[in-house]
């Protein structure tokens, strides 16, 4: 059996060589061209009201805010989940949760709308999760 320093020396090289790992993550093409035609699909949504913090944005104005978080967290995304995760579904300053307001009035979670429209997007493109 392994002496314990052993023990303790390869957990920390494992966790080391997936920090590692993880600090270097970006979307495959695939995700990429997904998160891509997810913020323009955003961007066409002109009946749409986007409220962030407080504040209603248009279609144009959300889909610029999602892709300036994109480009900013890119290295740290791997799935177009995570981009919804990280950049189009919650404030990093406030950690409030956006909202959509669809052409009805209703009002929806950002991260249940724009992970609906990525499941749809998924299904017409056959584009599978990773890892799924």
């Amino acid at each position: 059996m392994a002496s314990f320093p052993h023990l303790r020396t390869a957990l920390l090289a494992l966790v080391l060589g997936a920090s590692t790992l993880l600090a270097h993550a970006t979307p495959s093409d695939t995700e990429d061209k997904l998160i891509d035609t997810l913020i323009q699909r955003v961007s066409r949504m002109s009946s749409m009201i986007f409220l962030r913090n407080g504040s209603e944005y248009n279609a144009s104005d959300a889909a610029k805010h999602m892709q300036a978080k994109y480009d900013y967290f890119k290295k740290e995304l791997v799935t177009a989940e995570d981009f919804i995760e990280r950049c189009a579904s919650r404030s990093e300053m406030t950690g409030q949760a956006y909202r959509v307001k669809l052409n009805n009035g209703t009002v929806r979670d950002a991260n249940e709308f724009l992970n609906s429209e990525l499941r749809a997007l998924r299904q017409a493109t056959g584009a599978k999760k990773p890892g799924g």
